[in-house]
């Protein structure tokens, strides 16, 4: 009788060459019953749909979202072109969100298909693909970023719904900055006689500034006889960050988010208090070093200890020894320590009277190069990953948000940096430069230290004593960054920091060890 590990070899060794072939989505017939059940007994196979299985982390516990969420796009793609070939389009409301560059998982897909039998299909972990037998608009295109079929930027805004306006503000308004010649609108708006939509077109375009293409879609519709009723669909004030000319959508997004967010960041956060003087404030910041290393890197499930943490501050943690160099958690300790002390530099530099954001612009990839170095130095890490942003996609576990990919970073880093320049509140520079920066994910690992090293820089600037997030708020504090990031909503994250940073200014800090 066969090693049933044997076995399970065999098995494995078809689903590799099936995933190289077809990728993570793998349906019945590609795979025998026999491979299959025994693939499914090891937690290799996942079952989707009836029909359908998706490629499974063994390792990962139940409930676990993850594999999901990072495979939800592929899995979508494989189905779609399973039944429908080319023939099916996904709505116009997700492909307006698509080319905002959202690609947030959606509770529920809508997808288009003259073929298609009005069924919806559940997935996993509450999610689902709605498919809608409905002609499919004359101009669709592939999405680069989820290699689905959309329908073109211009289709989409026409044909959406009206309450997107008003839902997403962000993102439409990220993509009608896009746009730079009406024409293509136009001949949508002329050709299907939507003299009601281009009222609220010309409307959106004069809220985000855009008088130029607001008149001509007006001038040119009036022209061929429709009468139009210009109304402004978002409700809300004018925008006053939008920039017409990049050729990037993730730089408005940016501007756009931190112009919605900022005045709910300042309702709930303290006042900043009297500005300490310098060796005052770098004294208090040595102090809590070691309560800052130990919730900082057991946030990020870093298995540390005070033990550790005094090791590595004394001097007595040594790369030469073995224990210490295989110890990822020491490697990890000891990149923190050297972060740490980049960062307190920065923080001198501010009491200089040096601008935060430009502060951050210089400094930051210093940081990041110290956080990982003693990985790098143990062989633990490859001497490319010191390079900076990174060129890949990531994911975060168990989040619906996919950061940016690797182009995109290029072009919202500098956005951020800009905002941090210009932003007048510390309060403000601290909430949203912490949540944006982790929003965008510019490295592979290490954005939630970053990022929290960022978040007490912009403290500093004000004021505000250092403000560590303790182990014990992890959850609260994920699932804030989590409603930021997916519904926009940053007023749990800047409740968040402005109870633990009122805390401290009152002298009661919260984290302890």
């Amino acid at each position: 009788m066969a090693d049933p590990n044997i076995k399970l070899a065999q098995s494995l060794e078809i689903l590799r060459k099936k995933q190289r072939k077809s990728g993570k989505a793998i349906k019945t017939g590609q795979i025998s019953r026999t491979h299959r059940e025994r693939l499914i007994k090891n937690k290799f196979l996942t079952k989707v749909t009836k029909e359908w299985y998706l490629i499974n982390n063994p390792n990962e516990k139940d409930g676990d979202t993850t594999a999901w969420y990072t495979s939800f796009w592929e899995f979508c793609k494989s189905y779609l072109e399973d039944r429908y070939g080319t023939n099916y389009c996904l709505s116009a409301e997700q492909s307006v969100l698509l080319h905002a560059g959202v690609t947030t998982i959606p509770h529920q897909l809508i997808v288009r298909a003259p073929k298609a039998p009005n069924k919806t299909i559940e997935l996993l972990h509450g999610t689902s693909m709605y498919i809608m037998k409905s002609a499919i608009q004359n101009q669709t295109e592939i999405d680069y970023s989820t290699e689905l079929q959309i329908q073109s930027k211009e289709e989409a805004l026409v044909n959406m719904s009206p309450v997107m306006f008003e839902q997403n503000p962000i993102e439409i308004k990220t993509l009608i900055a896009d746009i730079k010649d009406p024409s293509t609108l136009l001949r949508i708006l002329l050709k299907g006689s939507h003299s009601v939509k281009a009222g609220r077109l010309v409307g959106a375009f004069e809220n985000i500034g855009n008088k130029k293409i607001a008149t001509e879609i007006q001038k040119t519709m009036e022209a061929a006889d429709f009468k139009i009723r210009v109304i402004d669909p978002f409700k809300d004030e004018k925008s006053k960050l939008i920039n017409l000319r990049t050729q990037s959508p993730y730089v408005n997004r940016i501007n756009l988010m931190w112009e919605s967010m900022r005045t709910n960041v300042i309702k709930n956060f303290p006042r900043a208090p009297k500005k300490p003087e310098a060796k005052t404030y770098l004294k208090l910041v040595d102090d809590i070093y070691k309560t800052d290393a130990y919730h900082s890197l057991s946030i990020e499930n870093y298995i540390v200890s005070t033990e550790l943490i005094e090791k590595v501050r004394s001097g007595k943690w040594n790369l030469e020894d073995e224990k210490d160099k295989k110890h990822k958690d020491a490697m990890a300790a000891r990149g923190y320590w050297q972060s740490f002390q980049e960062v307190k530099k920065s923080i001198q530099k501010l009491f200089n009277g040096d601008n935060p954001g430009e502060l951050f612009e210089t400094d930051h990839s210093e940081w990041y190069r110290q956080l990982f170095q003693p990985s790098v130095t143990a062989g633990l890490l490859n001497v490319a990953d010191l390079a900076g942003y990174r060129n890949n996609q990531v994911y975060i576990t168990n989040s619906m948000h996919t950061p940016l990919n690797g182009d995109a970073v290029r072009d919202a880093m500098p956005a951020l940096i800009d905002l941090l320049k210009q932003e007048e509140e510390a309060s403000v520079r601290c909430v949203l430069g912490h949540f944006i920066f982790v929003y965008i994910h510019p490295y592979m690992d290490g954005n939630g230290r970053m990022g929290r090293f960022l978040m007490n820089l912009m403290l500093a600037s004000g004021g505000y004593p250092w403000t560590v997030i303790p182990v014990e708020r992890r959850d609260e504090y994920m699932e804030a960054l989590e409603l930021a990031s997916v519904h926009k909503n940053i007023v749990p994250f800047a409740k968040l920091m402005g109870i633990l940073v009122k805390k401290n200014i009152e002298g009661k800090p919260e984290a302890k060890i």
